[in-house]
């Protein structure tokens, strides 16, 4: 029996309908954007945080994930075995509303929400 190397699929960084149109309410009052760039920073008692920013250019190492028309997340390489499979959500809780992040790579998160392990 002939063996077939098999090829790693990374996992896309997806968006829901709700971060989608909170991304596009916000890149229209910016007045320019392609997409958000997804990255981790270290924080918190667990290692590390999410940071959302929108850009108007992609870096040349970035990974593309479009997620709507003319709307992509931008992923760095140092992030992305981080956060490679994660699915943005955009909430609102009474006042407050912020991005939460579906992420099958977290082992642990810090007890206040605020930092992940991996």
């Amino acid at each position: 029996m002939e063996s077939v190397n098999a090829v790693e699929i990374e996992p896309p960084v997806t968006m829901t309908e709700a971060a989608v149109r909170h991304v596009r309410k916000q890149i229209e009052k910016r007045g320019s954007g392609i997409g958000v760039r997804l990255g981790i920073k270290k924080m918190g008692c667990s290692g590390f945080g999410y940071q959302v920013d929108f850009i108007d250019e992609a870096a040349e190492d970035d990974r593309v994930y479009p997620v709507a028309e003319g709307l992509s997340v931008y992923v760095g390489p140092d992030a992305l075995p981080y956060v490679k499979g994660t699915r943005l959500d955009y909430t609102r809780e009474g006042l407050n509303s912020t991005f939460k992040f579906i992420n099958p790579n977290v082992q642990d998160t810090c007890g206040c929400g605020e930092s992940f392990s991996v």
